[in-house]
């Protein structure tokens, strides 16, 4: 699911989550930058460009690959992705109409949904995807593109951080 929802992170500081990250054998530091945006050429830049200094910079590059995605990159990274989800007891008719909305949206734009909800409470996280889908449903392709993009671009951000900075919390 894209979504994720975290404390502060450690950025700008060093960390042995990112010790760790730094000194994988690279096709590991693939693997593990694939579980947070599923571009093979995003994740090889980034491995290939180990060590990192701190937090700071591995998001920068990030942030810089992700900028550089290609429409063939994007495509890639956004089929490893799963339309974000309700929880299992949420009612029948939530389930059934998130899932139309899903419908819709990938009927329109040929891709899954993906929002980053980092700054929402997981109470909030179905409202705001079923608002950020109908918003979006009234985009434009070439705007949606953008837009999911970016998300993408939050998305693997957050999913850095958590691979870097596991364990290092107290």
């Amino acid at each position: 699911m894209p979504v994720q929802s975290r404390g502060t992170a450690h950025v700008g500081a060093r960390s042995r989550g990112l010790d760790r990250f730094n000194s994988l054998p690279v096709t590991a530091a693939e693997a593990a930058l694939l579980a947070c945006c599923g571009s093979l050429r995003w994740a090889k830049r980034l491995a290939a460009h180990r060590p990192y200094p701190d937090l700071d910079a591995l998001l920068a590059a990030a942030d810089e690959a992700g900028y550089d995605l290609a429409p063939a990159d994007l495509a890639e990274a956004l089929a490893a992705e799963d339309s974000p989800g309700l929880h299992h007891a949420a009612p029948p008719s939530a389930h059934l109409a998130l899932s139309a909305a899903h419908a819709a949206y990938e009927c329109r734009f040929g891709h899954v949904f993906v929002i980053c909800l980092d700054a929402f409470a997981p109470s909030e996280h179905p409202d705001q995807v079923l608002a950020g889908i109908r918003a979006r449903l009234g985009h434009e392709p070439d705007e949606e593109r953008v837009v999911t993009a970016d998300e993408m671009r939050r998305l693997a951000r957050g999913r850095i951080i958590d691979l870097v900075t596991d364990g290092d919390r107290a």
